[in-house]
């Protein structure tokens, strides 16, 4: 049970700015299916690419895998316990694609999609609101080994995948989303190959990125018409904040790229229709052309409700490499990473909360219209219980004022923000990280899964609290 001590408190600017966010704002967390599941072979779920991959020898740290992960499936109502203590108002999950349609095609498999059913009807019992998210990153295997999200037809698989949960559950769950960072599925997932299916092809990429977004568009349509009452949908960005290293041509230039790739690529064709002109350019100086169909992205620009960003840090690239060269071996232009000496999580990633209120005001300005709301943020420490088994993760508390107030900032100077989820409700199995670094609000003993709230989890809770106005 959560203790009733007062949390610790960020500095006072930070106070005064999360006191200015109105009684309205939306609170929640935020998990994903494959990373706190677990029971990957009982009632019927079949493979997905994360099954598969995480059996690479070498592709997930430690070698481990997701089979038991948080063992959510068995203890789903433990945890959502666990949420209405934390006083939020959403949850944000994602179904797994393969408990509900084990082979990506054909009929819904009853036993999988019942999990799904008692979820909902828990979380609305205990108040609080469901978000769901269609696409985690779990593709069923037998979609990939029929080429993936590479090939134009997995676009329509999901069309009609989402159809079976939206026919099952939309008239209990309001707010839709259709993927969650489609960036990572076809960059991480076809080109860089750090995550499933760890493949390395860039072409093949691209290829994928847009039929991700041809499958969010004809998700949406088919949700939308297919809606008896209102619905809010929308799609989640990993859109990050790219800076130049210096104000040289090479480091803007590279910045512009790393834009193009991260935020532009998605968005433009989300909300205008269209392709940025210099991101088609700089694929057709490396060979690689978007397969675009008519009218795809008349479908791609279908009107949705709501942006979600997720954000955990800010991005400074250059253009020279260290002997400041601007073409690699292979005659592409260098666009490395560079970091500025701040201080950084246990993911090595740079606190730049800064960044997030720049990304926000900057996407409410060049994409307006849209509400945003923050579906995920947050930091990894190294987590350690004292002799008493408590974790005072004082970090994680400092990482979270630091960003609540970033967006209270961005509110501010007129971004529309309505909601904060942070990342995540408890610790889980990261991708290709595996066990070893912990998000969560919520420690979880991996041998015995307990759970046991942080220090930022009984701080959270009184954040709301006083926003809410009932401290």
């Amino acid at each position: 049970m959560l203790d009733t001590t007062a949390a610790l408190v960020g500095a006072e600017a930070e106070r005064e700015l999360i006191a200015s966010l109105p009684a309205s704002f939306r609170w929640g967390v935020a998990t994903s299916a494959y990373q706190i599941e677990g029971a990957v072979d009982e009632d019927g779920r079949g493979p997905s690419i994360w099954d598969t991959y995480c059996r690479v020898p070498g592709a997930i740290d430690g070698g481990d895998i997701g089979d038991v992960a948080c063992d959510h499936y068995h203890r789903m109502p433990e945890d959502v316990a666990l949420m209405r203590e934390l006083d939020i108002d959403t949850y944000r999950f994602s179904v797994a694609w393969p408990r509900v349609q084990p082979g990506g095609k054909g009929p819904v498999n009853p036993a999988g999609m019942a999990f799904y059913d008692r979820l909902v009807d828990e979380l609305l019992g205990a108040g609080i609101d469901p978000w769901l998210t269609l696409y985690h990153w779990d593709l069923p295997q037998e979609l990939e080994d029929a080429g993936g999200w590479p090939v134009r037809d997995t676009a329509y698989r999901f069309a009609d995948y989402a159809m079976l949960v939206f026919d099952r559950l939309g008239d209990r769950v309001r707010c839709w989303t259709t993927l969650n960072e489609p960036w990572c599925s076809a960059m991480l997932g076809y080109h860089i190959g750090r995550q499933a299916p760890g493949r390395q092809d860039f072409s093949a990429a691209i290829h994928a990125a847009h039929h991700l977004l041809l499958g969010h568009g004809l998700g949406t349509r088919r949700i939308r018409e297919a809606a008896s009452r209102p619905v809010e949908l929308g799609i989640t960005l990993n859109t990050g904040h790219v800076l130049p290293a210096t104000d040289s041509e090479a480091d803007r230039d590279a910045a512009r790229r790393a834009d193009g790739l991260g935020v532009r690529i998605w968005l433009d064709p989300l909300t205008r229709g269209r392709y940025p002109a210099d991101v088609l350019d700089d694929l057709a100086a490396r060979g690689v052309h978007i397969p675009v169909q008519d009218g795809d992205l008349d479908i791609i620009a279908t009107p949705f409700d709501v942006l979600g960003v997720n954000y955990y840090f800010a991005s400074y690239v250059s253009g020279v490499d260290s002997a400041g060269n601007r073409f690699d071996a292979a005659g592409l232009p260098v666009e490395r990473s560079v970091t500025t000496g701040r201080p950084v999580t246990a993911m090595n990633w740079e606190i730049v909360p800064e960044g997030f209120t720049d990304l926000l005001v900057r996407l409410s300005r060049d994409y307006p219209g849209i509400p945003l709301v923050v579906t995920e943020n947050g930091a990894a420490f190294e987590d350690v219980p004292d002799e008493n088994g408590s974790i005072d993760d004082e970090q994680r508390i400092a990482y979270l004022s630091a960003h609540i107030a970033a967006v209270a900032k961005a509110r501010q100077d007129g971004a529309d923000i309505r909601g904060y989820f942070v990342w995540t409700l408890m610790d889980n199995f990261e991708w290709a990280y595996g066990f070893a670094k912990r998000f969560g609000l919520i420690r979880v003993d991996y041998e015995t899964q307990e759970r046991t709230p942080k220090s930022s989890a009984l701080w959270f809770r009184n954040l709301i609290r006083g926003v809410r106005g009932d401290a």
